[in-house]
């Protein structure tokens, strides 16, 4: 048996319905601002939007998905724990954590579990 080696890095997140974070907060001119901000900075984007995110569906993240909205979960993944923080204080209403990837159960951390019509996966968006 191969043993499978993983350079693992920890993602932190914002999870909430994707109508309280796509309709109901200014959250696309949150994020411009902020990839604005880091372009300014020649800083490399950290953060991605990712609609039904399949990082839900690990078996350590049971507890997380049975709090979150299923299924129009969406999430804000980054490497950048501030970030994530700093989006929690302006959001309120998220539920917030981190898991490591890639892994077994998590191989892909920013796989969505939508599918387009052609049935591939929709990628994550960078703003």
């Amino acid at each position: 048996m191969i043993e499978k080696k993983w350079n693992m890095q920890t993602y932190y997140y914002v999870l909430a319905s994707q109508r309280f974070l796509l309709e109901e907060e200014p959250l696309e001119e949150v994020l411009k601002e902020r990839t604005r901000h880091y372009h300014e900075q020649e800083k490399e984007i950290d953060f991605w939007l990712v609609l039904q995110p399949a990082f839900l569906e690990a078996p350590e993240m049971a507890e997380v998905k049975a709090q979150s909205p299923q299924p129009a979960a969406a999430a804000i993944i980054s490497t950048n724990p501030e970030f994530i923080t700093w989006l929690k204080l302006r959001l309120e209403y998220v539920i917030t954590g981190k898991f490591q990837a890639p892994s077994d159960p998590i191989p892909d951390p920013l796989a969505s579990q939508k599918r387009e019509h052609g049935g591939h996966r929709v990628p994550p968006a960078p703003f």
